[in-house]
């Protein structure tokens, strides 16, 4: 049994490979192999958002504050809050992130695969929730 106390592991700052706008990553889960799981408490600063990503083995959000959004590619932007639970899919292009106005924070949990918990797909990273459309970046 192990036990890591609230404060115990340093707070870190969203990749700007992953991010864009200020974001908090405090790790919570990082099990050992050959177990994979990992999680994470995420919280975005108005504005914030993931890049375009996917994940091999799927990703579940728990959204424990705020106010956010996610969308998958080809589909609507969806509005999510404290207690919603997201499942993503394995394979499934995604971004999520705080609403424009008003801060968020969600538990990431996720199985990695060869290591890596994301796949970034590279379009549209930079942009911010506020110039986001229904539609996803580069879709025509």
């Amino acid at each position: 049994m192990e036990i890591k106390r609230s404060g115990s592991q340093p707070s870190g700052k969203g990749p700007a490979e992953y991010f864009t706008g200020t974001v908090r990553v405090d790790p919570l889960i990082q099990a050992d192999a050959p177990a994979r799981l990992f999680a994470a408490s995420v919280t975005f600063e108005p504005g914030a958002r993931t890049a375009w990503h996917t994940h091999p083995l799927g990703q579940t959000l728990i959204v424990t504050a705020g106010s956010g959004l996610v969308q998958r590619w080809d589909g609507a932007i969806e509005p999510i809050r404290p207690g919603d639970v997201v499942w993503l899919p394995p394979g499934e292009k995604h971004w999520h992130g705080a609403t424009p106005a008003t801060a968020m924070t969600h538990i990431a949990i996720v199985e990695r695969l060869d290591g890596k918990s994301a796949r970034l797909d590279g379009k549209g990273h930079r942009q911010t929730i506020s110039t986001i459309t229904t539609k996803p970046i580069g879709a025509a």
